[in-house]
């Protein structure tokens, strides 16, 4: 923030302390938290003035940046700090700091300016289960086993789950999925349920379902 929009800030403080306004309705109309507010609205003029000076001759790394940072948040508020300096390395290549720094100033200004960080959570509840045949889930994993020679391998493997009955179907490669194979694998996974009625394992092939 510039000096001028510090004084502005500062002015506006105290035009509605004048108002007879409370702390946290002059933070809301300032657009800064209360802790800002108790700061400077017993500063006489002359005090906020020698601390402005203070504060600009302790120039920091990212004071020109300030005010790009507090858009973000403001647009953004739920940024965290790894994503805002990512977004300055994006935006200046050339800049030379270090997260923690980034870090320092993004909580100052959450801080000064009132931008907690935003926290969205996912909403959960359960569902009746859908009628048999109308659903699966579908997901991936992978792990390493011993062959008899006690070597370690690492095998990958795709997980079919029948929402209704439970009823599972595994297929295991000896190297990661690609596409072709999730197409393979689908239509295999259809044709077993169609045809083996969900239990069976199939001699010299590398799935089984129960």
């Amino acid at each position: 923030m510039k000096r001028e929009e510090r004084w502005q800030m500062y002015s506006r403080i105290h035009e509605l302390k004048r108002l007879n306004l409370k702390v946290s309705q002059i933070a809301r109309h300032v657009g800064v938290s209360r802790n800002t507010v108790y700061k400077y609205i017993n500063m006489m003029p002359e005090e906020y003035h020698q601390y402005l000076e203070r504060r600009e001759t302790r120039k920091k790394k990212l004071d020109e940046y300030e005010g790009e940072i507090l858009g973000w948040l403001k647009e953004y508020p739920d940024l965290s700090i790894a994503q805002v300096y990512d977004w300055l390395r994006d935006e200046h290549p050339k800049i030379n700091m270090c997260e923690r720094t980034v870090g320092n100033l993004v909580n100052q200004l959450r801080k000064e300016y009132a931008i907690p960080k935003t926290v969205y959570k996912r909403q959960y509840e359960a569902i009746p289960d859908p009628p048999m045949g109308y659903q699966v889930q579908i997901d991936f994993g992978e792990k390493k086993l011993k062959d008899p020679e006690g070597t370690l391998h690492k095998l990958w493997f795709i997980a079919f789950v029948l929402s209704n009955s439970r009823q599972k179907y595994v297929e295991w490669l000896d190297r990661p999925f690609t596409t072709a194979d999730l197409i393979r694998t689908h239509e295999n996974c259809l044709r077993y349920y169609e045809n083996a009625g969900g239990i069976c394992v199939r001699p010299g092939s590398c799935c089984t379902g129960k």
